[in-house]
């Protein structure tokens, strides 16, 4: 009756959502199969349900930075709202995103806790730095054991040296639009790693909309000034066409 105790107890408990538990009481025969057959149960329930929560966690959050970042115009706006966002969900302390604005350059477009005069300067050329060689790739670059003389991550109380480094490219159709680098002081999983690849497509499309937006709002800029010049023109030649004619009958 021991026995039977037990695993109707774990039973009950699994019932009530608590897969934390096993049946640990001794038996035998029959009783010790029906007792490990409920713990291989137990621990593929369990399995199951932490990929559906990790699912769940990656699809929803997938889902909220593309409705935050879908319909932005301006690419300093969503650098600095992708950062707040994306650094505190995946436990970052320090990051960057930068722009590449040319085939050899990168221009920083946001920080998230910056490190004043040793962080991230304004401008980085290809192939410089993980940051640039990673714009040259097209690859992720994952450092998971720091020196220890890397810069700290600090505030007004302690200063830490992180654990973990990453360098993502954004990309669009193969191209590079950005790069982004987040440092931590804890070790980034491999969830966060796989939504961090996932999300950079989303980011890539975006950009790469802002972009084509902003080169069709100079167009339009450029033409409406051509539209002015011409019409300048033509009330100039107007003009010297009227003194012409008053010349002639003169």
């Amino acid at each position: 009756t021991t026995q039977v105790r037990a695993i109707a107890e774990v039973a009950t408990a699994v019932t009530k959502g608590d897969l934390t538990r096993s049946i640990q009481v001794d038996a035998r025969g029959e009783v010790a199969e029906l007792k490990d057959n409920i713990n291989t149960m137990i621990g593929n329930l369990r399995l199951t349900t932490e990929r559906n929560t990790e699912q769940d966690w990656l699809k929803t959050n997938l889902a909220r930075f593309t409705n935050m970042l879908q319909g932005q115009r301006d690419l300093t706006t969503v650098g600095r709202m992708l950062l707040s966002e994306l650094a505190p969900l995946v436990g970052a302390q320090n990051g960057v995103i930068y722009l590449v604005e040319d085939a050899q350059t990168l221009r920083r477009l946001s920080v998230y806790s910056d490190q004043g005069l040793v962080g991230h300067p304004d401008r980085l050329s290809l192939h410089e730095g993980l940051i640039g060689q990673c714009a040259a790739d097209a690859r992720r670059v994952l450092i998971t054991e720091m020196p220890h003389d890397a810069v700290p991550i600090g505030s007004g109380l302690f200063k830490a040296v992180p654990r973990n480094d990453i360098v993502l490219p954004v990309l669009f159709e193969g191209q590079v639009k950005a790069v982004i680098e987040l440092a931590s002081v804890n070790h980034f999983t491999d969830l966060q790693i796989s939504f961090l690849d996932q999300l950079t497509a989303s980011i890539g499309i975006v950009l790469n909309s802002i972009e084509a937006t902003m080169q069709t709002e100079g167009l339009l800029t450029q033409s409406q000034q051509l539209a002015a010049e011409l019409q300048t023109q033509q009330s100039e030649l107007q003009q010297t066409n009227e003194q012409l004619e008053q010349k002639a009958q003169q």
